[in-house]
């Protein structure tokens, strides 16, 4: 009997607190690291170099007390199968000379039994399986193996493995929605101390995600799509939920931003770049970061910004003449920014260095800060050069744009 690794349980799922379960004759809890359980890593292998290997020879494998995941073992015993099914086949087929039907229904005779014995095997431990990404890599080894059977002309286990497809998929799909349920009834309020850094939860979605997405992309199935999509929409429910518990709008965006760029890096670095998962993340990343921008100039430049918001529309509609210029409203503007522009900036620079846990994402989110205020500071001074503001004696006081540029530009290489 070979050593079967235990992967997962009925209380590994992705909305599961980390804080763990007490152990059954203690009160102590029982921690348990969770992070294995939702990647891929190199699992993946059984599906590529060792897909025609040896296969594990029982008697060899108990001496070294080795525990195998539960792919490994399938691969092994139907690589077994295959060969043997297959040279079975061929001779029968010579030596009864026969083909066709009259082939498979004398293959099913002599092997039938062996063929149902794996399946109610099979059908046991699905049973009680909760490895998701272990059932979803052995749908994957099954489609393989169809085709190297029908590489060989052998056609004699077909039947099989559509049961056996047809056990696996319904098992899968039940363990991803108990995940998607999971994530659903989680209460940001029983999970403890929440920082604005990405969270355990949004990382092990990312890494579930990113594992089943990246093995679709071999032999696509739609049926996967749709239940990656309810389990996305129910993690951006929950990131909403768990930014809520932060009073100040700024460190909610923070918080968004960051868990964002997260999932959005582990998906890009393991799956496609025109998967439904980066472009859905990407979109709602740039949404935040515009937003987080505006809040982040706000402290320094919002008075500014309000004026030119204000002044625009009424300038562009040819409304100019009704102006009328509020003077000292406008000194405090010039003048404020030319008293604090260069600290205001600094300030800027060393908050987004604090708040973002990715230095390349700070780096485009400072570089967006940056060049949003020297649009603005453009905006505000075309403004100023209209009528009715053109002749008020202030705009001598403008600091030149060129000054700013120079200064924003000495920020490009923080990060």
């Amino acid at each position: 009997m070979l050593h079967r690794l235990k992967v997962a349980d009925r209380e590994d799922l992705i909305g599961v607190e980390d804080n763990a379960r007490k152990g059954f004759f203690s009160s102590k809890p029982v921690l348990k690291n969770r992070s294995t359980i939702f990647t891929l890593g190199n699992r993946g292998s059984v599906l590529t170099t060792e897909l025609e290997e040896s296969i594990i020879v029982p008697h060899a494998a108990q001496k070294t007390e080795k525990k195998y995941s539960f792919e490994s073992l399938f691969r092994s015993m139907h690589y077994a199968l295959l060969d043997n099914c297959c040279r079975e086949y061929v001779f029968l087929a010579d030596f009864f000379m026969v083909q066709g039907h009259q082939a498979k229904d004398l293959f099913t005779q002599v092997l039938g039994k062996t063929l149902s014995l794996f399946l109610k095997q099979m059908d046991t431990y699905i049973e009680s399986c909760y490895d998701a990404i272990g059932l979803f890599l052995c749908i994957h080894i099954i489609h393989r193996y169809r085709i190297l059977m029908h590489k060989r002309s052998v056609p004699a286990l077909d039947k099989y493995w559509d049961t056996l497809l047809e056990m696996f998929w319904p098992r899968f799909t039940n363990i991803v929605e108990m995940n998607i349920d999971s994530v659903q009834s989680t209460d940001p309020q029983k999970l403890g101390t929440i920082d604005i850094r990405p969270h355990y939860i949004t990382r092990r979605y990312a890494e579930f995600s990113a594992a089943i997405v990246s093995l679709n992309e071999s032999f696509p199935e739609e049926r996967v799509n749709k239940v990656l999509a309810s389990l996305q929409n129910e993690v951006e429910n929950f990131i909403l939920k768990m930014a809520a518990e932060f009073p100040p709008r700024k460190d909610q965006l923070i918080f968004l931003i960051n868990n964002y760029d997260m999932m959005l890096a582990v998906l890009m670095e393991r799956t496609s770049e025109d998967s439904k998962e980066v472009e859905g993340f990407q979109q709602l990343l740039t949404a935040r970061i515009g937003e987080f921008v505006e809040e982040v100039l706000s402290p320094a430049f919002g008075g500014m910004i309000a004026f030119v918001k204000e002044s625009e529309p009424l300038l562009e509609r040819g409304q100019g003449q009704v102006i009328r210029p509020d003077e000292r409203r406008i000194q405090q503007l010039v003048r404020g920014f030319a008293a604090d522009w260069k600290k205001s900036i600094e300030n800027i620079n060393q908050e987004i260095m604090r708040s973002f846990s990715n230095f390349k994402n700070g780096t485009t989110i400072l570089q967006a800060a940056l060049t949003q205020l020297i649009q603005y500071y453009h905006r505000f001074q075309k403004i100023l050069s209209q009528h009715p503001y053109k002749r008020l004696p202030i705009r001598s006081e403008l600091i030149n744009i060129h000054h700013v540029m120079v200064e924003v530009k000495k920020h490009k290489t923080t990060f």
